[in-house]
């Protein structure tokens, strides 16, 4: 897993080599090259390459880059044939690339599987357009078509035949700065035209045939980070302390992918659909922010181990993380939310829960928003604090105010739907044997919650008994509202141990 993460980090610094980024003064092709072998020094990567000038053009060739991988697990290695750069006589300098560009991947790791992986890069209208100065540099760029495909493939020195692997993609429009000062700061955007995948695997011990096609409408990409001039990649609390951040939001248009999977005899199909999305990931020293969505999602699988065929819709489908991620002894805000909306099952799975339709078949909705304030007495990415933390060595933080801003559950004819606010107390662990005290409120309202037990009884799905325990549970804690089979409930704590429910003392 380390190798593929190293892979991963070093890919995405070559992205400056592979597609890139703008402003307006002098700037020279060996200052632009000169830029860009900083640029991976300070990531850590070893880097060489064979240097020709000519007249008002430089040529990078025999390029190689490698980087021990975490834990002296091996080295990763990558190599290509190179590039050049040109000056137009205007202060600017343009990037070539070759049409087809291979780049080759070497993993050796210290106990384990060498990999060996070749990659061509092809691409039709290539044009990067390099402006500024040295401490300043802006990239516009413009591809056509660019295609990564999956040319070589060898594990522990024997080749392998995995069929087709690409990923293709059109129309690809951007800009992106880069500014040198007591950090490298970045800022691009990009949009594009339609994306493809596609994949066909055959398992080299012959068990298994994969297919695999995507198609989606196109993605745009906007966001800044910022890189210490000189960091470790493999400590991640150390780069955040230098400044290492990073925000930036994906918005992706509609797709579909599917597949075909075949093994002994058993063939899976399933199928994927979206009308597009977002995806937006932030971080710095003292937060990491994840979030994302998408709309009018369809999803069906059959064949092979399953069953019978299914087949699920959802109108709307997001989440969002906010997590504090270093020592603090001030509060810090939290949140966590999900949201399901319009959630269907088709007529077939019903058919199989609920033959007569005693049930309403409408489609669900869960969806929660929570935010709050907490304390953490560590850092999340240091490894000592962190195992001090999940040992019971030390106190991993404290939670001070927890807010329910909405609860929504909906499905078959009934409804759950709530709110509410507590801060706790976090010198007084007695009142509530260990947990810091409460203060505050929740309330809570059901619609058609009897009606629906009354079916699932008369459809045999719960016991009469235990119904009439919930029902008794429900007196207890809530009250008939002015609807009808409406239920409301308001519990409050406060910090001195009561417990009231809808002003009834019930602790």
């Amino acid at each position: 897993m380390t190798s593929w993460k190293s892979t991963g980090a070093c890919t995405a610094a070559l992205g400056v080599f592979l597609s890139s980024s703008a402003a307006f003064a002098d700037v020279t092709a060996e200052q632009v090259w000169g830029d860009w072998k900083n640029y991976m020094s300070g990531f850590g990567y070893d880097l060489s390459a064979s240097e020709n000038i000519s007249q008002d053009t430089l040529t990078v060739s025999d390029i190689t880059i490698s980087i021990d991988l975490p834990d002296d697990e091996g080295k990763l290695g990558i190599s290509m044939e190179g590039f050049t750069f040109t000056e137009n006589g205007d202060g600017t300098v343009s990037l070539s690339v070759p049409p087809i560009m291979p780049v080759t991947i070497n993993i050796n790791p210290t106990t384990g599987e060498t990999v060996d992986l070749t990659l061509n890069y092809a691409t039709t209208g290539y044009t990067v357009n390099i402006s500024g100065d040295p401490g300043d540099i802006t990239y516009n760029f413009a591809v056509a078509s660019a295609e990564v495909s999956l040319d070589r493939l060898v594990v522990n020195g024997l080749a392998i035949d995995v069929g087709e692997a690409s990923l293709s993609i059109d129309d690809v429009v951007g800009t992106s700065n880069m500014k040198v000062g007591d950090l490298r700061r970045t800022m691009q955007k990009f949009d594009s035209g339609p994306i493809r995948l596609a994949v066909d695997f055959t398992d080299p011990e012959g068990k298994g045939h994969l297919v695999m096609n995507g198609d989606y409408g196109g993605i745009n990409f906007e966001g800044m980070g910022s890189f210490p001039l000189e960091m470790d990649v493999k400590n991640l609390g150390a780069m955040l302390a230098s400044g290492f951040a990073f925000d930036g939001k994906y918005t992706f248009n509609g797709g579909a992918t599917s597949f075909n999977f075949e093994e002994n005899g058993k063939v899976t199909e399933a199928s994927t659909k979206s009308d597009g999305g977002h995806l937006e990931i932030a971080m710095d020293q003292t937060k990491l922010r994840y979030s994302g969505g998408s709309e009018n999602i369809e999803i069906r699988m059959s064949g092979g181990d399953i069953p019978l065929p299914v087949e699920l819709a959802m109108k709307e489908w997001g989440f969002n993380l906010l997590l504090p991620i270093s020592k603090s002894d001030d509060e810090q805000d939290f949140a966590l939310a999900m949201n399901i909306t319009g959630f269907a099952l088709s007529d077939l799975l019903w058919g199989l829960a609920d033959p007569a339709s005693n049930l309403p078949h409408d489609p669900a909705t869960v969806a929660f928003d929570l935010t709050g304030k907490a304390k953490l007495f560590f850092d999340l990415f240091d490894e000592d604090q962190m195992l001090a933390a999940t040992t019971g060595a030390e106190a991993p933080g404290e939670l001070n105010a927890l807010k329910l801003n909405s609860l929504t559950v909906n499905a078959v004819g009934a409804e759950l739907t709530g709110d509410g606010a507590f801060t706790f107390d976090n010198s007084d662990l007695t009142t509530f044997d260990g947990m810091p005290a409460p203060t505050g409120a929740i309330d809570l309202k059901m619609v058609g919650l009897n009606g629906l037990m009354d079916k699932l009884v008369a459809m045999g799905m719960m016991p009469e008994d235990q119904a009439m325990g919930m029902r008794m549970m429900m007196g207890m804690f809530a009250v008939v509202g002015e609807d009808e089979d409406t239920l409301t409930s308001k519990i409050e704590v406060s910090g001195d141990g009561q417990i009231k429910a809808n002003g009834q003392r019930i602790q």
